[in-house]
């Protein structure tokens, strides 16, 4: 009998696969697409977390949930943050969030919008940093991702329109893309899962950087609100 499965204590894979369906949601809410707690639990109860209740995936969420905000990150927003969480249970979802690649360059960004002030202290303390050791032969993981059908002629029209040209920074095109032309990214002023259209009237071409600065960046309300104002073609939706 497995007894990795069987007893109280979770598995490294039971631990894993709920860090993983965390970051779907976590990822999901962060491009302004819904998902469903309880569907998501009921999928975790239905395959790799057979042996658990709702309720223990539950508070393993809000486990998560703590680590995200000692690390810094913003965490799903219905999934409130445990209020006493084992030393032991955190380290352990730390390294297997140290293992994720996606969340290294979020992490990194979340340092530099919020700089942590320095500190005059006569003793050190012990770093809660972990060095990612690696995985030497990754395994295959299944996600789920949602997509919109999108007019090819469009973001060629758009691309046409911006010469070139950044529509956010005014800046040339940071390179040519395989085709030969200047590189520039299309993107939905309003989001397409807000229900936006994929019409020249809410569409424009930016450099990636620009193309970040909408979707990540702590100005992006006041940037995506200047485009509006710069490209005349733009029309609220």
């Amino acid at each position: 009998m497995d007894t990795k499965k069987t007893s109280n204590g979770w598995s490294d894979e039971e631990l894993e696969a709920s860090v993983d369906a965390y970051l779907k949601m976590w990822t999901l809410e962060q491009s302004g697409q819904a998902f469903t707690k309880s569907v998501e639990n009921r999928l975790l109860r239905e395959g790799p977390l057979h042996l658990r209740s709702a309720s223990s995936i539950e508070y393993r969420m809000q486990n998560i949930s703590a680590v995200f905000e000692q690390l810094g990150l913003k965490r799903i927003t219905g999934y409130m943050p445990a209020k006493n969480i084992g030393a032991g249970v955190s380290e352990r979802i730390r390294k297997v969030l140290a293992a994720k690649p996606a969340l290294h360059a979020e992490r990194h960004t979340a340092k530099a919008d919020n700089p942590v002030p320095e500190k005059r202290t006569t003793a050190s303390k012990p770093s809660l940093e972990i060095e990612p050791q690696g995985i030497l032969n990754p395994r295959q993981l299944f996600t789920v991702s949602v997509s919109f059908a999108r007019a090819l002629h469009v973001r060629r029209l758009v691309r046409q329109l911006a010469n070139g040209i950044c529509e956010g920074c005014d800046q040339p095109a940071p390179f040519a893309g395989e085709d030969g032309q200047p590189f520039l990214e299309v993107h939905h002023v309003k989001h397409l899962a807000q229900k936006g259209s994929d019409r020249t009237t809410n569409a424009v071409a930016l450099c990636p950087n620009c193309h970040q600065r909408c979707h990540r960046s702590g100005d992006r309300d006041a940037f995506t609100e200047g485009l509006y104002s710069k490209v005349q073609r733009l029309a609220r939706e």
